[in-house]
Order: C-alpha cells, then structure tokens, then sequence
C-alpha cells in the first residue's frame, strides 16, 4: 500500500496486553490493513514502563519506540487531545507522525476502549 506505515498508540494506566491487541486488531479491521502492513509502533516516553502496551507489541512482533516531550510537540495533531495535562499536544497523532517518512496521517486518532491509535505514513 504505500512504503511505511507507523501507528501512533496512547493506552490508559494499567492497560492489559489483551486491550492493546484487541485495539489493533479493530484498527486493523477499520483500516482494511494487515498486521504485516505495520512498520513500528511509537508512543510517548510517559508510556514506556506500560507492561501491557510493551508486551502486546512483542507479542505481536513489532517494535516501539518511545518519543520523548519535546519530539512529540514538535507537531500539530489534527484531533483534541487529553495529553495537554501532561505537558503534551497529543500521543498517538504525534507519536506516528514523527517516525513517518511523508508526515502524513492515513487515520487520525482513535479510541478503542483504554487504547487510542493513529496511523501515518
């Protein structure tokens, strides 16, 4: 479909392993996509002790990279976000935005129950 493919993710404290993959796996569905049409995923550095969001992501092969504040603020998201009280214009729209080659979204934030994601390419 198109050569990288980056999904933004944002999970609530406490988020299961089985919320997250259940999570893609709607988005997937949504998107018409594949797992194997997913690159990497990225997120925020404020996620990066979320046991549940690390081990669904092994779980499915992927890797995540956790963006530290000020490269996540280097963008504008498209959507309203509830990052702003943690200092943050977004997660998910940002987070996908910023390891994308061509800075474009294909879905802008979601939420999935504890889950919100974004994809962009």
């Amino acid at each position: 479909m198109c050569d990288e493919m980056i999904v933004g993710i944002g999970a609530r404290r406490g988020v299961t392993a089985q919320e997250v993959l259940d999570a893609v796996n709607l988005m997937l569905s949504d998107l018409n996509l594949s797992l194997s049409d997913i690159d990497r995923f990225a997120s925020s550095t404020l996620k990066a002790d979320e046991e549940g969001l690390i081990q669904a992501i092994q779980s499915m092969g992927k890797e995540i990279r956790f963006l530290p504040d000020d490269v996540l603020n280097e963008t504008n998201p498209e959507s309203e976000s509830q990052a702003g009280r943690f200092g943050l214009k977004g997660v998910a729209e940002p987070a996908a935005l910023a390891l994308s080659n061509h800075k474009k979204l294909i879905s802008k934030k979601k939420v999935y129950g504890r889950v919100t994601i974004a994809v962009a390419e």
